[in-house]
């Protein structure tokens, strides 16, 4: 009951806190055109309380209270000041004077290095260094220079624009760039010296007419509804972003950073746990891959030859189609379980993912469409959407578990696996099991030929695909068994043979992207759905009446018009799984050679603490990603346009 009324009272607090500010920062901006000093005085006192707040809030002054209440009565006053003079000499001076008081006031209470453990204090008083300086100085002065040619060359913002760049410059050369092993004295020149420029930048503008004062008015309407969403943008996104760069060329523990430029880039890339190709030899002589050269040969030549048929080169059906993603698939397999590492898992998830998920979504959305109790099925599939990931793994850790051979098997796939084992070491289950596998065959040998007479080349080939693998299990039965049992070398006795789905790789990723498609599933096939929805009636009626197959419409005329929504899920669901975390960490926490980026982030950073590698995998984590999202923006430009 206290946690409720504490969330309530934090609630009521962050909405009316947040109401408060904004109806006082549009009544501050009011005072512009009728009250200029008072206006100017409360944005000098809120600006230098802001950032004295800041530097109070990374523990980073000495007497926090006292001084940042000094700092809003000194940037109060200057604010007043340089509302009331309007001579470009005085306002200059009375600039250079406040911030240099600031500034003064900064370098005396600067904190210096102090305490131990949790209640240490870093310290901030740079030591001076010439050559940074002078770097920083160049910096700043070509820098404000820009800024000045960029905002049209007016000879009134030149001074304020040299003044800022300068700032900046002074504020990387001697004091970012330095060491904070300084004396108070020398903290004193920097603070100084920097006040003094961010007041000649203040100061060197020309105090604003009433016309300005009208427009500042009006313009800061914009401001004050951008400038929250930019804070916390910025606050949440490109500060850490920039940060996180940053900390990519350093190297150490997080209290002794230093600079190794790629080195941790280069560490990536060379780190057999993070891409290995030792095993690339193996893809040309793995099943997988010669059974997928196989299918994609079959797919070719059938696409061909029912391509010759309606007069054109190649068809693109079901049946070919299907030839051709089943081969696909097994190549990519073939590759990834020989190249091993962070990167080809990613890499491993993407292409899992894509293909199941978005095929599983598009034939569940076209079986599903206006079909008896088509609401109710869709529903059952889209809810694995409402588990959370976290959630999502640990259902699916209970299915996978894996007991010892000679206990009972509590998880659902290895209890039917052993079971299957038990059947194929029986005679009489073992007959009865092939007889029935037989008959579903000759059903559908039956089925085949009729869509054979009727040219649904779909069904045929649907049924040719299920008469393999259940002719495959016949053999299996038959032959040397099928399921989970093997013959004991001790005892030669017939004992269970339970599969450790998390624990055996490679396969052990492919059991962890199960539970990413069974969520993703649905999400694609409510986007498919509603897109398919969208096709205009019109169209598969033509199609119809000129004698095309519902195999045809669909690939022919739906396809088409649904392309650009399978873009967008296509898109969405390689940022997320670039992105997947939860599920391994949850499953495996990134063992048995099942690590992804996110995770290998984590482990890096904060398992490690070894915060430069972290930083670098996670860069490389947001590069992967920026293609992606670029294709989507021109994706959504071109529409928008189109």
């Amino acid at each position: 009951m206290n946690r409720l009324v504490v969330t309530v009272l934090g609630i009521v607090a962050a909405v009316g806190g947040s109401a408060v500010v904004f109806i006082g920062i549009n009544k501050l901006f009011d005072l512009t055109e009728e009250r200029y000093p008072l206006y100017s005085a409360i944005a000098g006192g809120l600006l230098s309380g802001g950032v004295f707040y800041l530097l109070w809030g990374n523990r980073m002054l000495e007497s926090p209270v006292l001084v940042t209440i000094l700092a809003i009565i000194i940037g109060a006053a200057l604010g007043y000041a340089l509302g009331i003079f309007e001579p470009s000499t005085q306002r200059l001076a009375v600039g250079i004077g406040g911030g240099a008081a600031l500034g003064l006031l900064l370098g005396i209470f600067a904190a210096d290095s102090s305490g131990e453990g949790e209640t240490a204090i870093a310290g901030i008083l740079p030591s001076i260094d010439p050559v940074g300086i002078i770097v920083g100085i160049l910096i700043g002065a070509g820098l404000g220079f820009l800024i000045w040619v960029i905002s049209g060359r007016k000879p009134e913002l030149m001074i304020p624009r040299m003044a800022m760049g300068l700032a900046l410059g002074w504020l990387l050369g001697a004091w970012m760039a330095a060491e904070l092993t300084g004396s108070r004295a020398e903290a004193l020149i920097v603070a100084v010296v920097l006040g003094g420029l961010v007041g000649a930048a203040a100061g060197g503008r020309s105090r604003p007419d009433q016309v300005r004062r009208a427009d500042i008015a009006l313009g800061s309407r914009k401001y004050i509804f951008l400038t929250p969403a930019l804070v916390f943008v910025g606050a949440a996104l490109v500060i850490p972003l920039l940060r996180t760069i940053w900390l990519g060329f350093l190297t150490g523990n997080p209290r002794e950073l230093t600079w190794t430029g790629l080195t941790n880039y280069a560490d990536i890339f060379s780190d057999p746990g993070i891409i290995d190709f030792s095993g690339a030899g193996d893809i040309i002589g793995s099943r997988l891959f010669w059974l997928a050269v196989f299918l994609l040969v079959v797919g070719t030549v059938v696409g061909r030859v029912l391509g010759q048929r309606v007069g054109t080169g190649f068809s693109v059906n079901s049946g070919s189609l299907s030839l051709l993603t089943g081969g696909v698939i097994l190549f990519g397999f073939a590759v990834f379980t020989a190249i091993r590492g962070t990167i080809p898992n990613n890499l491993w998830w993407i292409f899992s993912v894509i293909i199941f998920a978005v095929s599983l979504g598009l034939a569940v959305a076209v079986l599903a469409d206006r079909a008896r109790g088509e609401n109710i099925a869709k529903s059952l599939i889209f809810l694995p959407m409402a588990i959370s990931f976290v959630g999502a793994s640990v259902i699916w850790r209970l299915i996978y578990v894996a007991r010892p051979p000679q206990d009972p098997q509590t998880g659902v796939f290895n209890s039917l696996w052993v079971m299957l084992g038990e059947w194929s070491n029986s005679g009489l289950a073992k007959t009865l099991v092939s007889l029935v596998l037989l008959a579903i065959i000759a059903a559908l040998a039956y089925l085949a030929w009729r869509g054979w007479q009727a040219e649904a080349n779909a069904i045929v080939a649907g049924s040719a695909a299920i008469i393999v693998v259940l002719g495959w299990l016949v053999f299996r039965f038959l032959g040397p068994g099928l399921g989970g049992f093997e013959t004991s070398e001790v005892t030669g006795e017939i004992v269970a043979a339970p599969v450790l789905f998390i624990q055996e790789g490679p396969w052990n990723n492919f059991w962890l992207m199960v539970v990413f498609i069974w969520i993703q599933t649905g999400f694609a096939m409510v986007i498919f759905s509603a897109a398919i929805k969208a096709v205009p009636e019109d169209l598969l009626e033509a199609a119809r009446i000129d004698g095309a197959t519902e195999s045809q419409t669909f690939w022919r005329v739906t396809v088409p018009q649904i392309f650009p929504t399978i873009g967008v899920v296509v898109t969405t669901l390689i940022v997320q799984t670039l992105k997947i975390f939860d599920i391994p960490k949850v499953m495996t926490n990134g063992n048995f050679d099942t690590q992804v980026l996110a995770n290998e982030m984590w482990e890096r950073a904060f398992t490690q603490l070894n915060f430069g590698l972290g930083s670098a995998v996670a860069v490389v984590l947001f590069v992967a990603v920026l293609p992606v999202m670029a294709m989507n923006i021109r994706r959504m430009q071109r529409e928008r346009l189109g």
